[in-house]
């Protein structure tokens, strides 16, 4: 176990792409951290600089205290676990989990006595028991990924890297490994590094989640704490699904935010962040669940209601998201209670009311800042 340490860290391949831009970032002993975003944000690249995998062009990278820049992968102490599961098809299970203790026996001083029970005891942790002597053809994508996970902790790392490890697994299988993953973590409490694009594994896995774009982090904080408070626009589009509505108007008599021939009355809160705030276009951020149908027309709160007609209606059991446009907006989303859908079908007019006090309104700069934080 290890604290990690990324000061000012860049990575410029040598056509020029800049794929990292002075990162800095501290993960703690025994975090389980969280690197998110789309592809070619930097993500992958950042792990692999940890790995040793990619050189650092700039900037230190520390574990537990040392720093690593020129330091070869295999003496950093760190286990990865890579997206294609990387192992040695001629090899059955055992000998795949143990083949890299046994290639370092002389410098870790191990006895066979001691790999065996490494191998036994994290089979019987991972449910691999009863596969030790299978080859990996035989085995199911999950069982694979198990044996791969598995390869990585009996080596006892300061720290755990993984690169996508689920992204050729089903929906299933996928869900069912990332509970495994979760457990596993708090069972070993090893430092962990975690790389996805997929913003609901981010968010159930991390102590902390890194939104990363173009090289750069965006924001780093507790899964909720990103969910709620957004640092600006593409943090809010990235994590959340549906993504957050963003709805582009103005402001008018300093209390209400309009769009085409609507307008929504503000709180208190989004009134006091606009304090200060330069006039002109503004982008009011709405989540999915802020919003709720309102079959009659009839609102105790006439001010916060959005006009507009259905386009699509996706049920997903206990809950619908309800596509449609309002204006000059085509594409918002609201997701609601099943019981609650009423008489609404495709085409009809709906009215929406709308949670103001928890919607944020952003900047339409290139940064997209949110002014309600």
């Amino acid at each position: 176990m290890a604290t990690v340490e990324l000061r000012d860290v860049s990575k410029i391949y040598p056509d020029g792409v800049q794929a990292v831009n002075h990162l800095s970032l501290s993960i703690g002993d025994r975090e389980f951290i969280v690197l998110v975003g789309p592809s070619g944000c930097g993500k992958t690249t950042t792990l692999r600089m940890v790995a040793g995998l990619e050189e650092i062009s700039s900037g230190t990278l520390s574990i537990d205290g040392r720093i690593v820049n020129d330091v070869a992968p295999k003496d950093r102490d760190i286990a990865m676990v890579f997206q294609n599961y990387a192992l040695y098809p001629h090899m059955n299970v055992y000998r795949n989990m143990a083949f890299s203790l046994q290639m370092r026996r002389h410098d870790l001083k191990l006895t066979s006595a001691e790999i065996d029970r490494r191998v036994r005891e994290t089979a019987a942790i991972l449910g691999l028991t009863e596969v030790l002597n299978s080859k990996p053809k035989t085995l199911s994508g999950g069982q694979r990924q198990r044996v791969a996970v598995g390869r990585a902790i009996v080596r006892n790392p300061k720290a755990f890297l993984f690169d996508e490890p689920l992204s050729n697994l089903d929906a299933k299988l996928r869900l069912g490994t990332r509970a495994e993953i979760k457990r596993l973590h708090q069972r070993l409490r090893t430092t962990t590094i975690y790389v996805t694009h997929d913003q609901e594994e981010a968010m159930t896995l991390g102590d902390r989640i890194v939104v990363m774009k173009d090289g750069v982090i965006q924001q780093c904080a507790a899964p909720l704490e990103v969910y709620q408070h957004p640092a600006n626009r593409f943090v809010a589009g990235f994590i959340g699904t549906p993504p957050m509505n963003m709805l582009l108007g103005s402001l008018a008599e300093g209390k209400y935010f309009s769009f085409g021939n609507q307008r929504l009355e503000l709180p208190v809160r989004l009134t006091s962040a606009m304090k200060g705030a330069a006039n002109g276009p503004i982008e009011l951020g709405i989540r999915p669940e802020l919003l709720s149908p309102n079959n009659t027309g009839d609102s105790t709160s006439p001010g916060a209601q959005i006009h507009g007609v259905v386009n699509v209606i996706e049920p997903l059991g206990n809950q619908v998201d309800i596509h449609f446009s309002a204006d000059e907006h085509p594409h918002l989303v609201c997701r609601t209670d099943a019981r609650h859908m009423g008489s609404i079908q495709v085409q009809t007019r709906v009215v929406f009311s709308v949670d103001m006090e928890k919607c944020h309104l952003f900047e339409t700069t290139a940064t997209g800042k949110n002014l309600t934080l």
